[in-house]
C-alpha cells in the first residue's frame, strides 16, 4: 500500500499582535524609523528585537507602542515563517493523501496556549512542540494598508523567547524521514538556524527534498551589517537546499550583492537547487539547476493583476501580514500535490510559483498570516478561482 506525501517542518512560530492601521509617515512615527542597518530603529518591511528598538528608541518600548499605535488594542494571530506556511500547505493539501507535521518550541504561558488552542482549527498536525521555561515568541506587527501606493506593508517587532530553547537534538528521526523537510524562519531559532548545514545534509541523506524559507536575520545583521548573513556554520548549506525561497532584502544580505542577477549567481554558484525571489508587488525571479524542476533559466513571473486589481479598488479589509509565509505554503503544497498526481520529475516550476503567488496575494484579503477556515477545504476553493485566472494571465 502506498503511503501518504508527508512534509515536516521547523523554524519560527509565533503570536502574532497585529496593530493596525499603523501610519509609517506621521511625524510621531518618523521619529523612530532606522538611519542606518541594524541601528535598532524601525524600517517598513524588516524586522527589529524589542530590545534593540528600546535601545535606538531610549525609551520603555509599551510606552513608544502607545504612541506609534495611537493606543489601539491589537487583533491576535498565529505568526512565523514555519508554521503559517505550514498551515498554509496543509489547507490546501485538504482531499489529497498528504500529512503536513510542524516541530518547534513554545512557552507555558498566555502565548503557546493561544498557539495550541488555535492549532485546532487547522489539519496542520503537531508533531513535537516542545514546552521550554522562556515565553513563548511573539511579534508586534504595525502594519499600514496605505503604504507603497495602497498596497500595504508592515514591520516586525520580535521577540524570540522559547526559541532559543529548541535544538537540533528535538528533531526526531520521523522528522528527517518526511519526503519533503521545510526550515522557515530559522534566522528567528538561533540553535536551528546555527545548525543548518548539518540538518540539510541528514535531510538528504534520508532522500528527502529540502526547502528553506527566510526571514529577516536581524541578529546577524546587527553583529555585522556589512557581512553576508550565514545560513548555518559554512556556505555548505546552499548545496543541500533543493529550493530557497527567500525575498528580495533577504536575498541580497544572504549573497552580499546589489542586485536580484547577482544574487542568484551567488547562489547558484554555492549550489542551491532552485532560487525563488520574492519582492512584494513586483514580479518574481526564479531560476533552477535541479534534478526537482530540471533546468529553467532565469525568468520571471508577475503577481496576480486579478488580486492587485481587487487591492486598488479597496476590496479588502485584511492586510499583507503573512504574504511571504503563504506565498512559500502554496510552492510547498503545489511540489506534493504534482507528486500525488503522479507527476515524474522535473516538476513544474511555474505551476508551484503560480500558487504561490496567489497563495501570498489572497493572504492580503484577510487580518494576519493565518486564515482560519469555516469548513475543511474552503481556503483552497476560495483560492482556486485566482489560481485559475493567473494560469490564464501568464499563459496569454
Amino acid at each position: 500500500m502506498k503511503r501518504s506525501f508527508t512534509i515536516s517542518g521547523t523554524g519560527c512560530a509565533l503570536v502574532d499582535y497585529l496593530y493596525k492601521p499603523v501610519s509609517f509617515t506621521n511625524e510621531v512615527f518618523k521619529k523612530y524609523l532606522s538611519q542606518q542597518p541594524g541601528d535598532g530603529g524601525l524600517t517598513p518591511g524588516k524586522l527589529v528585537f524589542t530590545e534593540e528598538f528600546e535601545k535606538f528608541s531610549n525609551a520603555n518600548y509599551q510606552q513608544t507602542r502607545q504612541l506609534i499605535t495611537n493606543s489601539r488594542e491589537p487583533a491576535l494571530n498565529i505568526g512565523g515563517p514555519s508554521v503559517v506556511s505550514l498551515i498554509h500547505a496543509s489547507q490546501m493539501l485538504q482531499g489529497y493523501d498528504a500529512e503536513v507535521y510542524f516541530s518547534g518550541g513554545k512557552g507555558s504561558d498566555e502565548g503557546g496556549r493561544f498557539i495550541e488552542e488555535k492549532l485546532k482549527g487547522t489539519p496542520l498536525k503537531i508533531c513535537n512542540y516542545r514546552t521550554g521555561n522562556l515565553y513563548t515568541p511573539f511579534t508586534d506587527v504595525l502594519s499600514d494598508p496605505s503604504y507603497d501606493n495602497g498596497l500595504g506593508e508592515r514591520i516586525f517587532i520580535n521577540n524570540i523567547g522559547a526559541a532559543w530553547e529548541f535544538k537540533p537534538e528535538d528533531l526526531d528521526e520521523r522528522f528527517f524521514n518526511s519526503d519533503l523537510v521545510v526550515f522557515g524562519g530559522t534566522a528567528l531559532v538561533p540553535s536551528i538556524h546555527e545548525a543548518l548545514d548539518d540538518l540539510l545534509a541528514k535531510a538528504k541523506e534520508n532522500k528527502a527534498i529540502t526547502v528553506v524559507n527566510t526571514v529577516y536575520d536581524f541578529l546577524n545583521e546587527k553583529k555585522d551589517p556589512t557581512s553576508l548573513w550565514p545560513l548555518g556554520k559554512s556556505s555548505d548549506s546552499y548545496k543541500y537546499i533543493d529550493l530557497l525561497i527567500t525575498d528580495m532584502e533577504e536575498a541580497l544580505r544572504l549573497s552580499g550583492t546589489r542586485d536580484v542577477e547577482s544574487a542568484i549567481r551567488f547562489f547558484r554558484q554555492s549550489g542551491a537547487g532552485a532560487i525563488v525571489i520574492t519582492h512584494g508587488p513586483h514580479p518574481v525571479h526564479y531560476i533552477s539547476q535541479s534534478l526537482l524542476f530540471g533546468q529553467v533559466p532565469e525568468s520571471a513571473l508577475p503577481v496576480s493583476s486579478k488580486i492587485k486589481e481587487e487591492l486598488l479598488k479597496g476590496n479588502t479589509t485584511g492586510d499583507t501580514t503573512g504574504c511571504g509565509d503563504n506565498f512559500a505554503g502554496g510552492i510547498i503544497a503545489s511540489l506534493a500535490i504534482q507528486h500525488l498526481k503522479g507527476a515524474k520529475l522535473p516538476l513544474n516550476i511555474d505551476e508551484a510559483i503560480a500558487l504561490g503567488i496567489v497563495s501570498g496575494g489572497f493572504a492580503c484579503f484577510y487580518n494576519g498570516g493565518t486564515y482560519f477556515e469555516s469548513y475543511p477545504g474552503e481556503k483552497s476553493k476560495r483560492i482556486q478561482a485566482y489560481y485559475n485566472d493567473y494560469l490564464m494571465q501568464i499563459r496569454k
